[in-house]
């Protein structure tokens, strides 16, 4: 025998959003918004550039993991938040969720795509 698969009820939206989605949706618009706040633009990423000293001509810029340690260019390495973003489910986390996404340059960190993939499964 099937069961029957329980939907949440949507009272987000004019019914067409879970509260769930409706979270899912605010948390999306907030870090679309941090791609452009400048500690994490600039600040984060230009103290741990240095000149491009690798083969490549055409690569200006090189940045340090700072995991690892190792040298990349900026299309292999990532910004992340030291003190983890955190989730945001109800109107309650949104305080906290916000501070700690736009935080200043001293809370982010730059780790190459390896090292973010090993701190995002902590």
């Amino acid at each position: 025998m099937a069961t029957k698969k329980i939907m949440s009820p949507r009272t987000r939206a004019g019914g067409e959003m879970t509260e769930a989605r409706f979270f899912a949706f605010i948390r999306s618009g907030l870090r679309q918004m941090s791609r452009r706040w400048p500690p994490l633009v600039r600040h984060a990423m230009i103290a741990v550039r240095r000149k491009n000293e690798s083969d490549n001509k055409r690569l200006k810029w090189e940045y340090q993991c700072a995991t690892c340690k190792g040298w990349r260019p900026a299309k292999q390495v990532e910004v992340d938040h030291i003190v983890p973003c955190g989730s945001l489910k109800s109107f309650d986390d949104l305080v906290g969720f916000t501070e700690r996404l736009f935080c200043e340059s001293d809370g982010l960190r730059v780790l190459c795509e390896r090292c973010h993939a090993l701190r995002k499964k902590e």
